[in-house]
Parts: C-alpha cells; structure tokens; sequence
C-alpha cells in the first residue's frame, strides 16, 4: 500500500471527509509521530504498536568487496513494537 492508497483509504472510512483532508490528518498524525520519537519520547498507540527511539553503538564492519574492516558510527534508530491486535490481525 502507498501512501495514496492509505489516504483513499482514510477518506473512504470517514463519511464527509475529502481525500485532501485525510492527506492533511495523515501528515499531521506522521509529524507528530517523527516529532515525538526525534525527543526521546516513546509514542503508544494501544493495539497497534509503539514507537522509540533506539540507539546503536559504534562497531566494525567488514567491507564485502575489499574485505577491509571500517569502523561504523554509533547511530540513532526507530524501533517499532506490534500491540497485540495488530499481532493478532496478522496471524490470522
């Protein structure tokens, strides 16, 4: 699904709401999600998951081509956690 098909999607679940408002409502909803997680502030939306922030330490890495060893920074990730009915909802 792309993010068209979701907003066709959102707009088409909400009666009265246009495809250029449930654009609106879905880049709302991200921001505020990339906002929270970029504070260190853990997002939960019981039944679907929970957005983090992670963190990777610094490490050594082999290049596949040359076989040389690189060091790779520490870096800041996104974790994301299933709830249980978005668990349930895909094992069915």
């Amino acid at each position: 699904m792309t993010k068209t098909e979701l907003i066709d999607a959102i707009a088409a679940g909400v009666d009265g709401l246009t495809k250029s408002k449930a654009e609106q409502a879905l880049n709302v909803t991200l921001s505020a999600i990339m906002d929270a997680v970029a504070k260190g502030e853990t997002l939960s939306l019981i039944g679907f998951g929970t957005f983090s922030k992670g963190e990777r330490g610094e490490r050594m890495a082999r290049n596949p081509r040359t076989g040389e060893e690189i060091k790779v920074e520490a870096a800041k990730t996104v974790k994301f956690k299933a709830g249980q009915k978005f668990k349930d909802a895909v094992n069915q």
